[in-house]
């Protein structure tokens, strides 16, 4: 049972605060989960766009992670969505998983970052999120291909985005009436069930859109 208490003052930062206590999900795990999503998102849209670029010098480049008819970046990159603002959507995650990183790392070494800060992040990462269904629904119901590296951006986003939201509402960087207090405590303490439920729906919308395709393999 958390046993953090509240600043006296009602707009006071709590993680600015060495007197609260550390609430239901620690920021070391936050932390930890911000770097290692950081790194593996930026990653991976750090190759989705080395492979980008391949293919706009070569029409005939085939990526690296076209695997087959349902897996295959080629199809994905050469549609409109790929570059929904009029660029290559991975130079979003180029230049925003960096910010994730130092955000992680920053908490690792013990940073007490601003409550703008965080609320920056969440904005940050409610648009990530909402962005990736967006990208989940087009390759899925419309394109009718994946992309691998995209999928491993869309699981990264997830991750960030559940943390983020647990631990902004957690540490009271965003505010709730008292009366959800007990379902955010509750929520904080089940963190990891979060993104594992979210991600089994996706792949469950997955497997039934292309079953068709995937009983071809069984």
């Amino acid at each position: 049972m958390s046993t953090r208490t509240a600043p006296t003052d009602p707009d006071a930062d709590p993680d600015a605060d060495p007197s609260v206590d550390d609430g239901a999900l620690s920021r070391r795990l936050v932390g930890w989960v911000l770097t290692v999503t950081g790194l593996i998102g930026g990653l991976a849209a750090f190759v989705l766009m080395v492979e980008k670029v391949a293919l706009l010098r070569d029409p005939d480049y085939t990526p690296t992670c076209s695997i087959n008819p349902i897996l295959s970046c080629g199809s994905v990159m050469t549609t409109s969505q790929a570059e929904a603002f009029g660029f290559p959507n991975p130079l979003i995650g180029v230049a925003a998983f960096p910010v994730v990183v130092t955000t992680g790392v920053a908490v690792l070494a013990g940073l007490r970052l601003p409550r703008w800060w965080w609320l920056g992040l969440q904005a940050g990462a409610v648009f990530g999120v909402g962005f990736v269904h967006w990208l989940f629904f087009q390759s899925v119901y419309r394109i009718g291909a994946l992309c691998p590296y995209c999928m491993v951006v869309w699981v990264a986003m997830i991750v960030l985005f559940c943390y983020t939201t647990l631990y902004t509402l957690d540490r009271g960087h965003l505010r709730v009436p008292a009366r959800w207090r007990g379902a955010v405590d509750a929520a904080a303490r089940v963190h990891t069930a979060i993104p594992v439920a979210w991600l089994l729906i996706l792949t469950a919308l997955i497997g039934e859109a292309f079953w068709s395709y995937w009983r071809t393999l069984l």
